[in-house]
């Protein structure tokens, strides 16, 4: 049954719910099969850029690139609640542009959508949900933030900048957010703003304490092209297992082994007299 926002908002750990399961999709088969698969939410990441698209970054997709992304997932009909990711410069530039770009993706068939920092940007946090559209936030290790990181690095390593991290979870909790998305961050730190918010916590590089867990589904599956992050755990090679069976296929076409019988239909007798 399709998780709602509300009943996101309430599932928290402590309060006996079991731990969330997020993954990313951006088509039809990939959202058709982690829904089969039992997931909680599904999110049409801006990680299409480097999953999908080859990006070395998140910063190459557009609203429209989403919208296109989202709508492929929707037509799976998945029976899990769609995130969508507002990508780059699509919540920053203005109120109403955020707003409206935020429901363009609602449009597509998104049930939410998520957006990355902090205080900064509770007056857009505000707007949208007085729009009547869910918002999910993303903190810490903010891969839209790569340029002012000065690269992907593990935020809050100090006490100070853990302080301002749950400050900043506590305020967009207050704001409103239905869950938020930790990333890149000790484990402590993790641990600290789950217990300290109502609001469940989904982590990505947080440790194990949060409320949740997301990965990227091409990096579970062995998809991605580079090594994945310390935080991945690969459960399947499928990189291999694609290579070979392409591999297998060439084989058979360039010796006469494809198409077979099994793959040929049959002449019909009037063509054959």
């Amino acid at each position: 049954m399709k998780l709602s926002a509300p009943q996101i908002k309430a599932h928290k750990r402590r309060l006996g719910a079991a731990p969330l399961v997020m993954v990313t999709a951006y088509d039809e088969p990939g959202a058709r099969l982690a829904a089969a698969a039992g997931v909680d939410i599904l999110l049409v990441g801006d990680s299409l850029a480097n999953v999908v698209l080859g990006h070395e970054d998140t910063l190459h997709v557009s609203v429209e690139d989403m919208c296109h992304h989202v709508r492929a997932v929707a037509a799976a009909k998945p029976d899990v609640h769609v995130v969508a990711d507002m990508p780059w410069l699509s919540y920053h530039l203005s109120v109403a542009d955020s707003v409206r770009n935020a429901a363009l993706l609602i449009r597509s068939g998104a049930d939410s959508v998520k957006l990355e920092g902090g205080r900064v940007r509770r007056e857009v946090v505000r707007a949208i949900l007085d729009a009547e559209i869910p918002v999910m936030a993303h903190l810490g290790l903010t891969p839209q933030s790569v340029m002012a990181f000065g690269g992907f690095k593990v935020q809050a390593k100090t006490r100070e900048a853990a302080e301002q991290l749950q400050r900043d979870a506590k305020i967009l909790q207050d704001e409103g957010v239905f869950a938020v998305v930790i990333e890149g961050v000790p484990s402590v730190v993790g641990t600290r703003i789950t217990e300290a918010l109502d609001i469940p916590t989904i982590g990505i590089g947080a440790g194990p304490d949060t409320d949740g867990q997301v990965l990227v589904f091409h990096d579970l599956l062995g998809l991605a092209k580079t090594k994945p992050a310390k935080f991945v755990r690969q459960y399947a090679d499928l990189n291999s297992l694609i290579t070979e069976a392409i591999a297998h296929y060439a084989s058979d076409v360039r010796s006469g082994e494809f198409p077979g019988p099994d793959e040929t239909y049959a002449n019909p007798e009037e063509l054959t007299n």
